[in-house]
């Protein structure tokens, strides 16, 4: 689960352009209503379906077919200093991932725990 911190903080618009993807996205605002709530939401080829992710809200997807492409467009240059991370599966959130055993990139694999 990914964000970016002020003062380079993104809101993200997300498509799948090939494929398909469970996409997840989790409010970490501490002064909003929704903190610490997640939604997930299927985004597949030829559907038109965009979805839009707010400052402040972490997001993560699982590709649900082989050779899966994924369109960003972000409100913000990626600045890696900035970049924020937890991990996919941290209890604390119980993400209902259709997939258990997922393969994740080396960064993905080291996220820490989120501290409510």
């Amino acid at each position: 689960m990914h964000w970016q911190i002020p003062p380079h903080a993104e809101t993200k618009l997300v498509r799948c352009v090939r494929g398909r993807i469970y996409d997840v996205v989790m409010d970490i605002r501490r002064d909003s209503p929704t903190y610490c709530q997640w939604c997930a939401f299927e985004l597949a080829e030829g559907s038109g379906q965009l979805l839009y992710i707010p400052e402040g809200v972490a997001h993560g997807f699982l590709s649900l077919t082989d050779e899966t492409e994924v369109l960003y467009q972000m409100s913000e240059v990626y600045a890696p200093d900035l970049a924020r991370g937890i991990r996919w599966d941290d209890p604390a959130f119980g993400i209902a991932w259709p997939l258990l055993n997922p393969i994740l990139s080396e960064r993905d694999r080291s996220y820490p725990d989120f501290h409510v």
